[in-house]
């Protein structure tokens, strides 16, 4: 069984394994640190003012590796910022050249190395995040996703 398209999943259960949760829509972005390019500290704090897709992978997660191109699709149209944030632990070195292997060249490797934003939001992998302009919560997108589709760019939207 393959996982439901954005139009095939527009609920709003906060249990959902695969779709959209809306059940912390108005939350603040968190202040938890994680690794910019440059592996300084950093937060999501530094990406208000425009609204910030946040996705969240791992180089072990099959689903997480198959979104990868549509997410640097996405972020080459310009049309929202995407903040895909590596959760491995160990492998802060490989993430950069691992997104150019993996068809996602230009995306920043961001790195949480130490999981806390997934452990923070209680989240399976992948899990994408839509925060608006001022750093609230639109909604969440729980498992892989083709970000590149009309109903994705639909859910998107709201955050404008």
């Amino acid at each position: 069984m393959s996982a439901p398209s954005a139009d095939e999943a527009t609920g709003t259960s906060s249990t959902a394994l695969v779709g959209v949760d809306r059940s912390h829509k108005g939350a603040a972005t968190p202040t938890t640190t994680f690794k910019d390019a440059a592996g300084k500290p950093t937060t999501l704090a530094a990406f208000r003012g425009k609204p910030v897709l946040v996705n969240l992978w791992a180089t072990w997660c099959g689903p997480c590796v198959a979104e990868l191109p549509t997410l640097e699709a996405l972020a080459k149209r310009g049309t929202i910022r995407v903040a895909a944030i590596s959760q491995d632990t160990q492998a802060a070195a490989k993430v950069p050249g691992f997104l150019k292997a993996h068809g996602a060249p230009s995306l920043t490797p961001y790195l949480d190395d130490t999981m806390a934003l997934s452990l923070g939001w209680n989240a399976n992998l992948p899990t994408t995040i839509l925060f608006d302009s001022a750093g609230r919560e639109v909604w969440r997108w729980n498992g892989g996703n083709d970000w590149n589709g009309a109903a994705a760019a639909k859910l998107i939207a709201e955050a404008r």
